[in-house]
């Protein structure tokens, strides 16, 4: 009977490790849908953003090997983190979008007043 208990007890942990979480399909397509979004925002323009985007296709590329794999939680592990840097390199794009079109806008202000021509009558 204590023998049983015992074995039962080494095996729990056992097949406890064997039963893995589901595929982490809803974080893949956020993660994919942060990285598609700071790209059409123009991460690329901006030196950080792309290698905060670039690092987050990785991690997606290295959760869906790890999910074929069957391991679902380190998949679930990377695509949080995919989607976090994503996001920060969205934010970037975002930041640097925002910083152009200040200055754009600041520019035809920025002359001072005797430097603007004068009319002559």
């Amino acid at each position: 009977m204590v023998t049983r208990k015992l074995i039962g007890f080494a095996v729990l942990p056992l097949l406890a490790a064997c039963a893995s979480a589901p595929p982490p399909t809803d974080r893949m397509a956020t993660a994919e849908s942060a990285v598609r979004a700071a790209r059409e925002v123009g991460s690329d323009q901006v030196p950080q953003a792309q290698l905060l985007v670039k690092l987050a296709q990785e991690q997606i590329d290295l959760a869906k090997k790890s999910s074929a794999d069957g391991d679902n939680d380190k998949a679930s592990a990377l695509l949080a983190r995919a989607t976090a840097d994503a996001e920060l390199g969205l934010a970037m794009a975002r930041e640097q979008a925002a910083k152009s079109s200040a200055q754009k806008g600041e520019q035809p202000s920025q002359v001072p007043p005797s430097a603007a021509p004068q009319s002559q009558n």
